[in-house]
């Protein structure tokens, strides 16, 4: 971890974002992966294609925060929060469950090569220019962040100027990705009575 929380528990003050995505998900594998999903479209979105750089990086980074919040901060009943922000040319990702007491290590430890889990947080450390935990605010559980500086590349950066999406877009999205998800089982596997 690059950064720790202050002693006095207070964060500093944020400039307000220039982009921002917020969306709660089930505490499940599923939820973890739609927020994946999630946010590389709005990365997409946003000016930064799926094969870029960023996009790539973002999405990967979620994957580890959410399958951790699903892992180690899952409460039955309780969803987690992701939130993806875009501040001065840095974009930050939140991950916060409900869970205080399982905090992550200041440092990730290495894992011994035969280990089958324990690697996300060395990607994210490695991946990220700044990553941290901090409590949440006005109720229990705590936000796994990470942050990642764009690098201008010579010239200013283009955007691509598309409207903000609804909550019915976004519902419309989110119901797409649910029936990628239903598409890909293997032949002959149903869900209940209903057909595709």
């Amino acid at each position: 971890m690059k950064s720790a929380t202050p002693p006095n528990g207070h964060m500093p003050q944020r400039p307000a974002p220039e982009r921002e995505f917020t969306m709660r998900f089930t505490s499940t594998p599923r939820g973890a992966r739609l927020a994946r999903r999630l946010v590389s479209h709005r990365l997409d979105d946003w000016g930064h294609p799926y094969p870029t750089p960023v996009n790539e990086t973002l999405t990967l980074i979620t994957a580890e925060l959410t399958a951790n919040a699903v892992r180690h901060g899952h409460v039955p009943g309780r969803d987690f929060h992701v939130r993806l922000t875009l501040v001065g040319g840095t974009f930050r990702i939140e991950v916060t469950d409900t869970r205080t007491e399982k905090r992550p290590p200041a440092s990730p430890r290495a894992t011994d090569s035969l280990s089958e889990s324990g690697r996300g947080l060395l990607l994210v450390a490695a991946l990220a220019d700044d990553w941290g935990v901090s409590p949440r605010p006005a109720a229990q559980g705590k936000t796994v962040w990470a942050e990642l500086r764009v690098r201008a590349q010579g010239h200013p950066p283009t955007h691509r100027v598309a409207p903000e999406p609804s909550d019915v877009d976004l519902l419309l999205a989110t119901a797409s990705l649910l029936r990628d998800d239903l598409g890909s089982r293997p032949e002959g596997a149903s869900h209940g009575d209903r057909r595709p």
